[in-house]
């Protein structure tokens, strides 16, 4: 009897369809804000729900998470629940992401930004940077003071190079315009940044530009009657009458492909940089507002940057005191470039 049994049970486990018998891979996300609806978060999650739908996989996010102890904590936690595959999503992540890595062996660790690997962590981005610089030439054109606000985080490589290639696009079309920087010292924090925003509005600034989560200074130009250029994700919705564009991630592409790679066990821990090409950083769609040229301006250089016949950074590149420190006809390596620590002409402000 307990033979037939036995054998009656293989039977049906047999039967059964594959996704029911394979336990599903897990796939966590770490996020330094809020989701929300627009923002950095909220983009990075666009990804996640798209790596839910694949076959095999399930996934599970914790939001709010501050960068330090807490993040360590965290990271550690989902790898004890049996996630196989962790992203972590802000550049304060990346020493606890790799001191957890060493800890758990067999998980992989992807983390968001930052420039360490591990034997069983990555690091990744994209070259934001790019559409950064589009945005400046719709900044460049549509200002009428040549005054341009940028309300930035930290003064991280990262979001001085942003800051760097949006100039680039500004002065490009626009040798008389400036862009004056404000630093909050937060990533999130929709009424700091705000009122950062109305401090550039105040000395004459016609444009608000941003590298911030929340859609706060793009609120408070509309409130002004002026102009906003967003970041991270369409924010036209929070301020329709202000909102250009915006330079914006689309993670789906991402993520899916890396999940793919650790089903397949051709994942490896590695530096990735993706550009224009890969569908991974782009700009939202010109608002009404922007003329039919300019569009077909941007348009034309958003191709040439997909083409590889624009280099965004190319020289001569000078300096704020007018140094040149990329040369003409000269290409800055990757190295370089994601150790930017000064400024370009152009833009008023400390990178303090």
């Amino acid at each position: 009897m307990r033979a037939f049994v036995v054998a009656l049970a293989l039977a049906l486990l047999a039967c059964l369809p594959m996704q029911a018998v394979a336990e599903d891979l897990k796939v966590g996300f770490i996020y330094v804000s809020p989701v929300g609806d627009a923002g950095w978060s909220w983009a990075h999650d666009q990804g996640r729900k798209a790596v839910e739908a694949l076959d095999g996989v399930t996934t599970s996010f914790v939001e709010s998470v501050p960068e330090g102890p807490d993040a360590e904590r965290v990271i550690a936690g989902l790898a004890r629940k049996g996630h196989s595959l962790i992203f972590t999503t802000s550049f304060g992540y990346m020493d606890p992401t790799l001191k957890v890595a060493g800890e758990f062996p067999d998980v992989a660790f992807m983390h968001c930004s930052g420039f360490k690997t591990g034997p069983n962590m990555g690091n990744y981005f994209g070259r934001i940077y790019q559409a950064r610089y589009l945005t400046g030439l719709v900044a460049g054109k549509m200002t009428k003071s040549n005054i341009v606000g940028y309300v930035a985080a930290f003064p991280i490589p990262e979001v001085i190079r942003g800051i760097n290639a949006f100039t680039l696009g500004v002065r490009e079309v626009n040798p008389k315009a400036e862009v004056r920087v404000v630093w909050t010292k937060t990533w999130y924090d929709p009424a700091l940044e705000k009122d950062a925003a109305k401090s550039l509005l105040d000395v004459g600034a016609d444009i608000i530009a941003q590298h911030q989560d929340s859609p706060g200074p793009q609120e408070a130009a509309m409130e002004k009657g002026v102009y906003s250029i967003g970041y991270n994700s369409d924010m036209s919705s929070f301020a329709p009458k202000a909102h250009l564009t915006a330079a914006i991630w689309n993670w789906p592409v991402f993520y899916t492909t890396m999940v793919r790679q650790v089903q397949d066990k051709t994942w490896a821990p590695e530096s990735m940089w993706w550009g224009m090409e890969s569908g991974l950083v782009d700009i939202a769609p010109m608002g009404p507002m922007v003329p039919q040229g300019v569009k077909d301006l941007v348009e034309a250089k958003r191709q040439a940057i997909i083409d590889n016949t624009l280099v965004v950074f190319g020289g001569p590149v000078r300096d704020q005191k007018g140094e040149v420190r990329i040369k003409e006809g000269a290409e800055p390596a990757d190295k370089d470039l994601l150790g930017m620590t000064w400024f370009v002409e152009g833009v008023v402000g400390s990178t303090e």
